[in-house]
């Protein structure tokens, strides 16, 4: 940006939106001496990235090789041959695409890595499958914590987090035991140590998303990026079969910037806007994500506009919630994944049937949730547990006891019953059924096995539960009253479909041909994971792979070549 506020008139890359993969792309423009513009809509940089856990699925990472954990292109593409397969409808998750972003993704992180981006492997997160070649160790990597007050006056355009707490994300999966588990109890004294040094040396160490785009954001800079807020991107301009350059602004009175080497979308998805939302995925509604405000999908339809293919548009990353008094105007709404799967509780619909395993991933639950929904009303669904559950384990983002806000009751968001009849009465949901249902549970407790869903047979299944509590992690009994009930919605943290991009991040035209000059990538796009997520990350890592392809090929194709992805 020049010192009079005013943005040049043209780049060599320029990039619309500045969620994942945005800044990555960038740094490898600037690397090659390129110039490149981020335009970003909103007054904040970082995306729903930002406001996430900020994790990334990276097959054969660095990380996992120095820690001596087996992983290959060979596994993690028969893990995705296996959870993904073949799919004529889902050709954004080609077989070519998914074998590019197994090849690319560990070369991504290490040009991050080279860039000065820190980062760490978690020590334990399983892909969420219990298929061939599934990695239990698991493939995620998070940022290490960031001080914010580095950014200097752009700190203050970094778009906050969820967590307040200097807390490495493994360390605030344990906060929920600090009542049981003296290792807890440990954890947290670590983290009230580095919250009180932080406060006497002026530090703001953040973590997740906001940690990752923060250092994202402080690379970029270093490195001469142009960041541009509040600059909205209204046109693709076409000229001669090739996109040359966006308008910003109003169509008609708005700033014409060149791109002489491409253009990448990265302008995020469609959760946000209910008219795309019933027109593609009827039934959810855009009160119910917890992207920013900002993934309204224009862009997508802007490449509509000017040719672009799209697919996948039915597809969204669910993620089961709970709409608690006072928690609709929240950005982030209360994800009840960790909540549902623990043991003493069970998820049904509301003639009183369960229909789901409930230590799913948040992904596949909440597709179950909307499938069930067209044989029977599941929304809302209802969490059914009892007087052991609240006891123990954290609700809707409460501590563990049975004290809770008076608004819950009040506002009929937290039901109660001395039985489960009375249960049944206070949710409207058949007693009879109810009660049968929570039988058919408590028997499979008793044996041991999950026989309808096999609850807690996988070790994602098992590592998602509570470790502290035997024989099983996730299978409980529920037994003791009183007895409780709160509703569930299927909610998201995005959508997977939209612009369909080819194996260099090109965007496709409705004749399959590549739209010169247009590049995309994130939730703007048909994501390369098909309907599903195979791990933690499983959008957010293809987010800066496919930028980091993106960046190259526009470079390759300068100097005359093609991009240097190699599939494995």
């Amino acid at each position: 940006m020049d010192g009079d506020g005013t943005l040049d008139q043209g780049f060599d890359f320029v990039i619309v939106g500045s969620g994942a993969g945005s800044m990555c792309a960038a740094l490898q423009m600037r690397a090659a001496g390129k110039t490149v513009a981020i335009l970003e809509k909103t007054a904040l940089v970082g995306g729903t990235t930002a406001v996430s856990g900020g994790v990334m699925w990276i097959p054969g990472n660095c990380f996992m090789k120095s820690a001596g954990i087996a992983d290959s292109a060979e596994l993690a593409n028969a893990y995705l041959d296996a959870v993904i397969g073949e799919r004529p409808d889902m050709p954004g998750a080609s077989r070519e695409r998914r074998q590019t972003y197994v090849a690319e993704a560990p070369k991504m992180l290490d040009f991050l890595i080279s860039q000065g981006i820190r980062l760490r492997r978690m020590p334990s997160w399983p892909d969420y499958y219990d298929a061939p070649g599934a990695s239990v160790p698991g493939r995620a990597v998070v940022s290490e914590l960031f001080d914010i007050k580095q950014l200097g006056s752009w700190k203050a355009r970094l778009r906050p987090g969820f967590l307040p707490l200097p807390a490495n994300l493994d360390e605030a999966m344990q906060l929920p035991w600090i009542k049981r588990s003296g290792a807890a109890k440990k954890v947290l004294a670590r983290i009230l140590g580095r919250a009180i040094a932080d406060r006497f040396t002026g530090r703001q160490r953040k973590t997740a998303g906001e940690a990752l785009q923060g250092q994202m954001l402080q690379a970029a800079l270093k490195a001469g990026v142009e960041i541009r807020l509040e600059a909205g991107v209204s046109q693709l301009v076409v000229e001669d079969g090739r996109v040359t350059a966006v308008v910003v602004g109003s169509q008609g009175a708005g700033q014409r910037i060149d791109a002489r080497l491409g253009v990448l979308i990265n302008a995020g998805g469609f959760a946000r806007n209910q008219r795309m939302l019933d027109r593609h995925i009827p039934g959810t509604s855009a009160a119910w994500s917890s992207c920013i405000e900002a993934d309204t999908g224009e862009m997508i339809e802007e490449g509509q506009r000017i040719g672009a293919a799209t697919a996948q548009m039915a597809e969204r990353i669910g993620m089961q919630i709970a709409l608690s008094p006072g928690s609709s105007d929240k950005q982030v709404k209360t994800a009840m994944q960790n909540d549902i799967n623990k043991p003493h509780a069970i998820v049904v619909d509301q003639t009183g049937v369960r229909y789901a395993r409930e230590s799913s991933s948040h992904p596949e639950f909440t597709e179950r949730m909307m499938e069930r929904n067209r044989l029977a009303p599941a929304l809302p669904s209802w969490m059914i547990f009892d007087s052991q559950y609240l006891r123990k384990y954290m609700l809707a983002g409460t501590m563990p006891g049975a004290k809770k806000p008076k608004s819950w009751a009040a506002e009929k968001f937290l039901r109660s019953g001395d039985t489960l009849d009375a249960l049944a009465t206070a949710c409207g949901i058949p007693a009879q059924q109810l009660g049968e249902t929570v039988a058919r549970f408590n028997g499979f407790v008793r044996q041991g096995r999950d026989e309808d869903f096999r609850r807690g047979d996988s070790a994602y299944d098992r590592w998602v539960g509570d470790p502290l509590h035997a024989p099983s992690s996730t299978l409980g009994s529920i037994e003791e009253a009183p007895f409780y009930a709160i509703p569930l919605y299927p909610g998201d943290v995005g959508t997977f479909g939209g612009l369909l991009t080819d194996e260099h991040a090109r965007v496709l035209g409705t004749d399959g041909v590549a739209i010169a000059g247009l590049y995309a990538t994130g939730t703007a796009t048909a994501s390369v994971m098909g309907g599903v997520e195979p791990g933690p990350g499983g959008s957010i890592g293809p987010a800066f792979t496919w930028a980091y392809i993106a960046a190259r090929h526009a470079l390759g194709r300068q100097q005359g070549t093609t991009a240097a992805v190699t599939p494995g």
